[in-house]
């Protein structure tokens, strides 16, 4: 009888045992397989060259970006060199570079489109692609774009090139732009959940999607302003690039049906037969078209990826010195959220810390802002736009450069700017605050659950969602959520010189196109980033400068980890990397909980500038 717990000691320890051993031989191994990772990365590495005569590959992957999302490091190694896997995003500034650094480059003889995979991209960011490419052909080196098949982001681009090559069974589609929210207050009362908005402004119409069914009036002319000036602006760059005779581009979307059975059918031939394409050509016809440009290579033609020519040209171009004075560019990318977060969210305090880094390097001599938001926390937008004050109290130039939007927390932070600069499609504006809460009383009570209990003061309680609203703190809200609004219209008023009256006539919530936020005093000049920082220099005084961007430094390990991801691409076929991906899961990070953390509920966020 006594022999029983020593049996169970001894199976527990024994099980322990197992474990333990298994634990340290797998973090072994995995120790081992990084250590000759780096090994090989040391001591296999080779010295790879542009090829004489190349063309370069312009391959954006996924959607185009001011700033890389944050990718845990470890994910990173693993992910690398997976040829199957497509990449989520491509930086804009590497696509621009490649173009330029290219265009002066005698090793490179031709520019190739691959936009397969190219899944979205702002009006703007594609504008400035676009003129990039436009300076590559007047270099006298040609750009080809081909395609199984073009959407409309696609074709923009391509647009560009000088050569338009189609697959016979592939099409072009164009649809113009829309915004078509999803309305839910028929579902949210079917599930007797009750939404409790504060709002200022008559288009400040963030929350409609839980108010109502339908698009306002309001909504409908405000959005259908600026949603005409994006179409006019893609119809008049198509028409000018590929010297087509106006309307054709509104015909081709509007009469597609008369098209096609002029093309008995063939979506292909009704895009050559309206000048879209040039030809249409199969995959293997392309191939032969390049190798006539460029030569034959071990790929068909004789080639290099935009992202492989940038390590091998960029380091050349990039030797500069430290003590030369800069102009730093700090980007704001993703919805505004009090705290810190990493690339891809705006954290108030994150880039607060990135301007205030900028603002105490002496080498910095101007700053510009660039922003990529659609707004959101009311206080973060406020922390960040305190960073800005303090850099204009340290004497150095500010000029906010917004990217595709701009819009509400986007554009409360780039008010107080020495100037705005905002491409001609930019969506800014849409200056109001709003607030909301959701209560499940009567869901609850539907099914049988109640909330009751007793507390020491009338708000005790108050924000548990199982009650209902109670009316003192829908009056603290509506009240927050007005003076939230009217200390928008100050710091506007106070940035742009404007009188609270002139402000209040364009804000109300309202959304605005960039040509004509410009028109209506919001913004200073049209252009993309070039000329934000060549008018930050100009303020600054400087006419031969460096430009840097001011980052978040990577941490020792994620710079080691990042550097055996980018050399290992080689060392390992297919098969191994298929291997790696098997540990995905172990490194995989979660930071996307509690976006909405505004101290105050206040938020100055535009729900309504996504584009379709």
């Amino acid at each position: 009888m006594n022999s029983s717990p020593g049996i169970i000691r001894r199976t527990l320890y024994f099980m322990w045992r197992v474990v333990d051993v298994t634990r340290r031989l797998v973090f072994n191994l995995l120790f081992l397989f990084f250590l000759m990772i780096f090994l090989m990365v040391l001591l296999v590495g080779e010295e790879e060259e542009v090829p004489e005569g190349a063309a370069l590959v312009l391959a954006p992957e996924g959607e185009i970006v001011e700033q890389l999302s944050y990718v845990p490091p470890a994910v990173l190694l693993l992910r690398e060199g997976v040829e199957e896997e497509v990449k989520e995003e491509t930086l804009l500034r590497d696509l621009i570079d490649a173009i330029e650094l290219a265009r002066e480059d005698e090793r490179i003889g031709a520019l190739v489109l691959d936009l397969d995979q190219l899944t979205r991209a702002g009006l703007s960011k594609l504008q400035e692609i676009g003129a990039a490419l436009e300076r590559f052909r007047e270099s006298g080196k040609p750009v080809v774009a081909s395609g199984d098949f073009f959407t409309q982001g696609q074709y923009y681009l391509a647009a560009h090139a000088s050569e338009v090559y189609l697959h016979p069974m592939g099409g072009v589609l164009l649809y113009g732009y829309g915004t078509y929210p999803t309305y839910m207050k028929s579902a949210l009362e079917r599930l007797l959940v009750r939404v409790h908005a504060f709002k200022v402004g008559s288009y400040k119409t963030a929350l409609e999607p839980f108010l109502r069914d339908d698009m306002s009036d309001e909504a409908r002319e405000a959005n259908l302003a600026w949603l005409e000036v994006l179409w006019a602006a893609y119809r008049k760059d198509v028409t000018i690039q590929r010297a087509l005779p106006e309307g054709v581009v509104d015909g081709y979307v509007n009469d597609m049906v008369e098209h096609l059975d002029q093309a008995e059918g063939d979506v292909g031939q009704m895009a050559l037969d309206l000048g879209l394409v040039d030809d249409l050509k199969t995959r293997s016809q392309v191939r032969r078209r390049l190798v006539e440009l460029v030569g034959a290579g071990r790929d068909g033609f004789r080639q290099i990826r935009h992202d492989r020519y940038l390590e091998l040209a960029r380091p050349a171009s990039e030797l500069a010195s430290l003590m030369r004075s800069k102009v730093g560019v700090v980007v704001g990318r993703g919805m505004i959220v009090d705290g810190k977060r990493r690339a891809g969210q705006i954290g108030g305090d994150t880039l607060a810390g990135l301007l205030k880094r900028a603002r105490e390097d002496g080498t910095i001599r101007a700053v510009v802002l660039r922003i990529d938001s659609g707004g959101g926390s009311a206080f973060a937008s406020e922390v960040i736009r305190q960073e800005v004050l303090l850099m204009r109290e340290a004497g150095k130039p500010v000029v906010a450069s917004m990217s595709s939007v701009a819009a509400s927390g986007g554009y409360w932070m780039a008010a107080p700017a020495d100037e705005i600069w905002a491409a001609p499609t930019t969506i800014t504006g849409s200056i109001g605050i709003f607030g909301a809460m959701a209560t499940f009383e009567r869901s609850l009570d539907a099914i049988g659950v109640h909330a009751d209990g007793v507390g020491t003061t009338d708000l005790a309680g108050s924000f548990d969602p199982r009650r209902p609203l109670n009316p003192l703190v829908a009056g603290v809200m509506q009240r927050v959520v007005e003076r939230g609004y009217g200390r928008f219209l100050e710091i506007v008023a106070e940035g742009r010189g404007m009188s609270m009256e002139e402000v209040a006539e364009v804000a109300e919530g309202r959304v605005w196109a960039g040509e004509t936020a410009q028109r209506l005093g919001l913004v200073d000049g049209l252009g993309g980033l070039e000329e934000a920082i060549a008018a930050a220099a100009q303020r600054a005084g400087l006419e031969d400068y460096d430009v840097t961007y001011v980052e978040r430094e990577p941490t020792p390990r994620e710079q080691l980890i990042t550097m055996l991801a980018s050399q290992a691409r080689g060392l390992f076929g297919e098969t191994g990397y298929a291997a790696l991906k098997a540990f995905d899961g172990i490194v995989g990070e979660l930071d996307i909980i509690g976006l909405m953390n505004d101290p105050q509920g206040a938020y100055a966020w535009c729900l309504a500038c996504g584009v379709e």
